[in-house]
């Protein structure tokens, strides 16, 4: 197998050569069509994340086919094609897993992070979190929905009833979202870096009512706000946006510290909550909803080989909507 491995802190991933991946029990090999590119595969890159098992293969938004399996595995066939997000495996014991919280799990393990991931040709997958996704829409355009669109999902979810809702960094996440709160018939304003037109047009062109810099007041007070760029001062820049008794919502897995900010931005009952990982149930009920919301996903293409250099067109943020890597 060819894999993008990253074997340092620091050091960019190494092409490499492999012997394909063996299935265990209760596991599936996958032959990977796409893999779109995350930002938390940024954070393991660049070593953000505690505890990488170095070497490791990143990638978590995975679309491909079942090209072998272990034993005991019922629900999967080979050919299907499939999808692999970032949870990719729980205890089932912890008092998360047995509260209807997997989410949480004590001893969880994570694609592309904690276990080898979709930057490669094959990988090897926990039969019990590979999503089936049938045959209807392109490879490519599925990928960012394995993870930009789950987190996206769960985060939307935590907005409760909010009717108007802003986004905050208008990358994969935002413009998956901004697409099924339109369809829910919610009001999106979006909040991109200032001077961004690129990602200003693009959220107007998704139906969203206004958008502008992430220091700019919205022309409306919102319900609730949906932060996915990780930085930490705009949490108070989101607290000052919504109403009393609004929302807001940290969908990273990493952020960079949130500063001091005066508590009357928080008082009226206001809520700052974050997101962590996601359930299966998210999936199906993510899958559900868009099966008829007409979903666009807008990617850009990159050979595997090249699997740095859409880590650096993302750290940079001269991407417009997500990457997807082909091997």
């Amino acid at each position: 197998m060819h894999a993008m491995v990253l074997c340092a802190r620091g050091e960019g991933l190494t092409p490499q050569e492999r012997p394909d991946p063996v299935p265990g029990r209760g596991e599936v090999r996958i032959k990977v069509s796409t893999c779109g590119v995350c930002r938390t595969d940024l954070h393991v890159v660049d070593g953000e994340l505690p505890d990488i098992p170095y070497p490791i293969i990143p990638g978590h938004e995975v679309v491909g086919r079942v090209d072998a399996m272990g034993a005991g595995v019922a629900d999967l066939m080979l050919g299907m094609r499939v999808g692999v997000p970032w949870l990719g495996f729980t205890c089932g014991e912890c008092f998360y897993c047995r509260s209807g919280k997997e989410n949480l799990c004590d001893h969880p393990q994570f694609t592309g992070y904690t276990r080898d991931g979709g930057f490669a040709s094959h990988l090897v997958a926990d039969a019990r979190y590979c999503f089936p996704l049938g045959e209807e829409g392109d490879d490519a355009a599925l990928a960012p929905l394995l993870c930009a669109g789950l987190i996206g999902w769960r985060s939307l979810v935590m907005t409760g009833e909010a009717s108007a809702i802003g986004i905050f960094g208008f990358g994969a996440a935002g413009h998956i979202v901004a697409q099924v709160a339109r369809a829910q018939g919610r009001t999106i304003y979006a909040f991109t870096r200032r001077g961004d037109k690129e990602a200003q047009e693009l959220a107007l062109s998704l139906g969203a009512s206004w958008a502008g810099a992430s220091e700019d007041a919205p022309p409306a007070e919102l319900d609730a706000a949906i932060i996915y760029a990780p930085i930490g001062p705009l949490v108070p820049q989101a607290l000052r946006a919504v109403r009393k008794g609004g929302r807001v919502v940290c969908a990273g897995i990493h952020m960079s510290d949130i500063p001091a900010f005066p508590y009357d931005i928080l008082w009226g009952e206001r809520q700052v909550k974050s997101v962590a990982n996601l359930t299966r149930q998210d999936g199906v009920d993510f899958f559900k909803a868009i099966a008829h919301a007409d979903i666009r996903t807008h990617t850009t293409v990159f050979p595997l080989n090249q699997a740095n250099q859409a880590l650096a067109r993302l750290r940079e943020g001269t991407l417009v909507g997500a990457a997807v890597l082909r091997p």
